[in-house]
């Protein structure tokens, strides 16, 4: 099988889960070297498409994602990447996970506490 990484101007959408929970942590995009990296080494390495470079997930945090296991939707144009998050969220706000808004009554609230100082973690930089 081969991913269509030219569907999406040569990125493709990488959802990630936690391995034990099942929750979704957050979503990225991987290119050919960004897949080729988590593959070969087993952390999650992105795409980031504001700054147009790689970025190993948890470079600045330490808050790592090691990749358990790694499926292919049926389009080959979407990776579903199951995780172990070292740390205690993968959220640079400060979340476990990027997923932490809900929408109530037609308003977003925040749904869960904080599970860490991203100030802290960040210094300011995201």
């Amino acid at each position: 099988m081969n991913l269509d990484f030219q569907k999406s101007d040569g990125l493709i959408t990488a959802v990630i889960q936690d391995h034990a929970s099942r929750r979704v942590l957050m979503v990225g995009y991987m290119n050919e070297e960004a897949f080729r990296l988590t593959v070969e080494t087993g952390y999650a390495t992105f795409y980031s498409r504001s700054r147009r470079k790689l970025w190993l997930k948890g470079e600045s945090s330490g808050h790592r994602l090691v990749v358990k296991r790694i499926a292919a939707d049926c389009d080959g144009d979407a990776l579903l990447v199951e995780v172990e998050a070292l740390g205690p969220g993968v959220c640079h706000e400060g979340y476990e996970s990027c997923f932490f808004r809900r929408l109530d009554n037609g308003a977003w609230t925040v749904s869960e506490e904080r599970a860490f100082d991203p100030g802290a973690v960040y210094g300011g930089q995201k």
